[in-house]
């Protein structure tokens, strides 16, 4: 399978912070306008933090904005408005309230995430709650955008996906998992698609200037994500101490949030991708591929991206599937 997926030697590490990569990037965000869902907390807002100080005006997703606004305080450009990714009439009218704003959207950062429940959750419809809310949610968001992000004449689209994403494919033939439960499955799929879906999207949308990129941010201990197992669990996969503190050894994947930041941020800005999209980045740079067939190891994860994340015709085999379940 011809890719892209081959690093650039961005001069950046696994330690690298969203600071060190908006300075080394070098970029002027001033008169961007930037969406973040998740935007007020653990790596989304460091995210907010790093495009604001290098200009850009950014607006945080979130189901309870009046809370995120107060964890906005003293970030300049930063504000918040509602949007849930369970529910459809909420992401049509936060997208209906940008576009009547007249506001062109250069970068849409699709990071909020649900915590992998342990027993087999659905929205209203139906749908299993990671693949509608990591995907659905997010693919039906920059849908609705489409406009707003062709009016900026240069847009990028970043999807917060995970190494995870090795783990499983698509399960075509029953994505919602009505046959038998396995929430660690079900997370990965939710991250594959967030992975295919920004290839597609690349595909079909880089004529209009919007390019589409997945990132993964490591596993940042103290997230609302990765502390859904207990400490138990944490403790297992090594990702905090016997006295609950946190164990930061970006090297194997674990990470402060601000490190964890720094690839969404290196993907939203770094000229060195400006000709490229449609790819999968981690530790600020493209991944290499890797179809390494090793049983994952949770002490030593490894994060590169599988073939079935990037496959063109799962891609658009995923987008056609993915307007027939929103439409729904």
């Amino acid at each position: 399978m011809n890719h892209k997926q081959h690093p650039l030697g961005s001069g950046f590490t696994a330690a690298s912070t969203a600071d060190e990569v908006i300075a080394g990037v070098g970029v002027d965000l001033r008169g961007k306008n930037a969406i973040v869902t998740g935007g007020h907390a653990g790596i989304g807002l460091e995210v907010t933090r790093a495009l604001t100080a290098a200009g850009a005006s950014v607006t945080t997703a979130s189901r309870n904005p009046d809370r995120a606004k107060e964890l906005l305080a003293g970030i300049e450009n930063a504000d918040a408005d509602r949007l849930d990714l369970l529910d459809p009439a909420s992401i049509d009218a936060f997208a209906a309230r940008w576009l009547d704003s007249g506001r062109p959207l250069h970068l849409l950062i699709n990071s909020a995430g649900v915590p992998a429940p342990r027993e087999r959750t659905v929205d209203a419809r139906g749908y299993e709650v990671q693949f509608a809310t990591n995907h659905l949610g997010h693919f039906q968001l920059t849908s609705g955008l489409l406009p707003a992000l062709r009016a900026a004449h240069g847009a990028r689209v970043v999807n917060v996906t995970s190494g995870a994403q090795r783990l499983s494919a698509i399960r075509w033939d029953d994505p919602h998992f009505t046959a038998g439960y396995d929430h660690t499955l079900a997370y990965a799929q939710s991250k594959t698609a967030n992975v295919l879906f920004a290839v597609e999207l690349d595909r079909r949308w880089a004529p209009d200037g919007i390019r589409g990129y997945a990132t993964h941010p490591g596993i940042v201990v103290g997230t609302s994500l990765n502390g859904a197992g207990g400490q138990d669990e944490l403790r297992a996969m090594g990702l905090i101490d016997e006295s609950g503190h946190p164990i930061i050894d970006p090297a194997h994947e674990k990470k402060t949030p601000q490190q964890g930041a720094a690839t969404i941020v290196f993907a939203a800005t770094s000229p060195l991708l400006a000709d490229i999209g449609g790819i999968y980045l981690r530790n600020s740079d493209i991944s290499e591929l890797d179809d390494d067939p090793s049983p994952f190891d949770p002490q030593n994860p490894n994060s590169a991206v599988a073939s079935h994340s990037i496959d063109p015709d799962s891609a658009q085999r995923l987008w056609d599937l993915s307007e027939e379940l929103i439409k729904a």
